[in-house]
């Protein structure tokens, strides 16, 4: 134990699960669909605890627009387009057609496949392409590590005052403390986390979270 924080044994996540609002059997079968279908690919796909947390951003900082920049078979955008008033809308970014095709299945028996556009491509390019005013609620970054920092760059000045990003994956099992020089995605994450704290435009809290979490709320 550091300071306040406990370190969680094993046997306290199924505690955390069973206390933690539970996914409704349409998300129970995303995550088993995803497994049986894609195998090992099935570790990109956020926890259950991660998806309850998105919708509860989302509806705190009463999103209306927002961009997932990774949507992988769909779990996380459901999660974030639940939260999204009728008129809202969530831009998904992705470069598999594979992974989406059943996001897409999926969002239509979720009923929020008329709050969803997807743009398959990088996403580099297609942030770019967004209006440069800031009008932009919540964002969620959930893909290539090497490319975080751009997605960052793009994001940040389309946020509006109180808006709020969320990234995943920023410990990368503890790797981003020593990160390998042939570890290619670790060393990326340690130069990104490092570049967000230092951001003024912030203000930053990272996390203990699945595999970390930072959460960015735009000054």
């Amino acid at each position: 134990m550091a300071g306040k924080t406990l370190d969680l044994l094993d046997d306290l996540h199924p505690y955390l699960e069973a206390h933690t609002t539970a996914p409704d059997p349409l998300i129970l079968e995303l995550i088993e669909e995803t497994r049986r279908r894609f195998g090992a690919a099935s570790r990109m796909q956020i926890s259950k605890q991660q998806a309850t947390l998105l919708t509860m951003l989302a509806r705190l900082v009463n999103a209306r627009r927002a961009v997932e920049v990774g949507t992988f078979t769909g779990l996380s955008s459901i999660s974030v387009a639940r939260a999204l008033p009728a008129d809202g809308r969530l831009l998904c970014l992705d470069v598999s057609e594979e992974f989406t095709s059943m996001a897409r299945e999926y969002w239509a028996r979720a009923g929020v496949a008329d709050r969803i556009e997807l743009r398959l491509g990088p996403a580099t390019r297609s942030l770019a392409e967004l209006p440069t005013e800031p009008h932009l609620d919540l964002a969620f970054i959930d893909a290539d590590k090497p490319n975080y920092g751009n997605y960052w760059a793009e994001l940040v000045p389309r946020m509006r005052q109180g808006g709020l990003i969320i990234v995943d994956n920023v410990l990368w099992k503890g790797n981003v403390l020593r990160p390998e020089p042939a570890d290619v995605d670790a060393t990326a994450l340690a130069r990104f986390n490092d570049e967000v704290v230092r951001d003024e435009r912030v203000d930053v809290v990272m996390l203990r979270f699945a595999d970390g979490l930072t959460l960015a709320r735009r000054r």
